[in-house]
């Protein structure tokens, strides 16, 4: 990574010691935990991992005064990669015990799965295999196919098809992963998902520190 500086956001999500964990195994060592908006000086990309309710923790990076600046930062050009819930934070809406307001950086919502055939249940756990839509550098050396660990009930549901980076059956397709310039999401857990999840961290860590939006 070279000199950059890559951001943790902590607002308490449960899955943040495996990700630092998952970090210090990649032997990342310029990482700092983010919990106030003076922290994110310096900081050139984000990691935004999460589990639990959307509103939730929406209002938790409220209180700690992380929207706008990350937002700003993200639109900005900032390499963003959230992970489960932080995936979901990047849209505009969720229907999760009401309406909440997301981010708002990509178009889209996020509603909960319903109706799923057999004897499929919610939540969704377990590994699935992956169904890359397209190619990203984000997906260096990770073979279509390969299997990632989910724990969700909630799936995000991208307005614009073109930011569909991979999707995963669970009694339909739904969006596993999405991408848009330096914007990335992934609904599975990576610092989970042993090979792959390892080779996706290193890859997001090697993208270039500023990417200009188009």
């Amino acid at each position: 990574m070279g000199n950059t500086t890559l951001g943790v956001i902590d607002y308490g999500a449960g899955n943040l010691r495996s990700v630092v964990h998952a970090l210090k195994y990649l032997q990342v060592t310029d990482f700092r935990l983010i919990t106030t908006p003076a922290d994110l000086k310096g900081v050139t990309r984000l990691i935004l991992p999460g589990v639990g309710a959307f509103g939730a923790g929406m209002n938790q990076l409220r209180e700690q005064g992380l929207i706008e600046p990350i937002k700003a930062a993200v639109r900005a050009g900032m390499p963003y990669l959230g992970i489960c819930l932080g995936m979901q934070f990047l849209f505009e809406s969720s229907d999760e015990m009401g309406t909440f307001e997301g981010l708002g950086l990509l178009p889209g919502f996020v509603t909960r799965f319903e109706d799923l055939p057999g004897d499929l249940k919610i939540p969704h756990i377990g590994w699935n295999q992956l169904k890359p839509s397209r190619t990203s550098s984000l997906l260096d050396g990770i073979p279509d196919g390969s299997y990632a660990y989910f724990v969700h009930s909630y799936y995000c549901f991208p307005s614009d098809q073109n930011d569909v980076l991979i999707t995963v059956e669970y009694g339909w397709p739904f969006t596993a992963a999405v991408a848009r310039d330096h914007i990335f999401g992934v609904q599975f857990h990576p610092e989970k998902s042993q090979k792959t999840g390892l080779r996706l961290l290193q890859n997001f860590l090697n993208l270039s520190e500023k990417v200009t939006p188009s």
